[in-house]
């Protein structure tokens, strides 16, 4: 059986004391839970909330990896920068990535190998922008997000990833896809890679990324194909995000 796993992130948000306070109240209320729980900080902030959650179950993630493992590319941060600081996750392709900073699908790839070749896990995200659900397109993006990694790293590297279908529309604006939109697309993710390796597919964790908020949780979660969330703005409130991880 999968394991759930409810990963909050905190984007470009709050100064150094507000990511130490909001940790300390993750970790001081978050009690006994079934599931994963992990934080995705800036950089900046990454060794400082790595002490307060030394002693918790809450993991420590990046928002984003270098698609280069060293070298002369000022302003990125290595995979074993990352790992040096505690990191266990990264998240890869966020929407944000890719629409404000040019990420591409290959890029995204070699974000994701370098993430792996450290042994931090890449959450890889994934989805659509409005315009090209309306287009019909969703499939055919999620296909080609997912085959350009595939062709990258090969099936077998999502035997230690994670992916994250965010449909763009849905982040940041209030809205969310309802829980059979969300599970339509989840369950054709893991539909699609079970063409290539049905163990992996049955295994992986597949969280869904738009607007999750302690209202709408369990409803999604209840989803078969939806292993947890990949929470945004209601992970900057301790209370909200706990409830959402009390929720699964």
């Amino acid at each position: 059986m999968r394991r759930s796993l409810i990963m909050g992130n905190w984007k470009m948000n709050g100064l150094r004391q507000d990511a130490v306070n909001l940790a300390s109240a993750l970790a001081e209320g978050l009690g006994e839970v079934a599931q994963e729980v992990a934080v995705c900080v800036p950089f900046v902030y990454l060794p400082d909330v790595a002490q307060v959650l030394a002693s918790s179950p809450i993991a420590l993630g990046a928002q984003n990896v270098a698609d280069q493992a060293s070298g002369a590319y000022t302003g990125e941060v290595s995979a074993a920068q990352l790992a040096d600081v505690g990191a266990k996750y990264a998240l890869v392709g966020h929407s944000e990535r890719r629409s404000y900073y040019g990420d591409t699908n290959q890029s995204v790839a070699n974000r994701f190998a370098q993430a792996q070749k450290q042994g931090v896990i890449p959450v890889l995200c994934v989805g659509e922008t409005l315009d090209e659900r309306e287009q019909g397109k969703t499939f055919s993006v999620v296909d080609e997000q997912l085959d350009a990694v595939i062709d990258t790293v090969g099936i077998a590297a999502f035997a230690n990833a994670v992916i994250a279908y965010e449909p763009v529309w849905a982040i940041g604006t209030g809205k969310t896809a309802s829980d059979e939109q969300a599970q339509e697309v989840h369950h054709y993710i893991r539909q699609r890679l079970a063409e290539r390796d049905a163990d992996i597919a049955a295994n992986l964790q597949i969280l869904y990324g738009g607007s999750v908020k302690p209202d709408n949780a369990q409803g999604l979660f209840a989803q078969p194909d939806i292993d947890g969330g990949l929470v945004g703005g209601a992970s900057l409130d301790a209370s909200g995000f706990l409830k959402i991880c009390h929720s699964v």
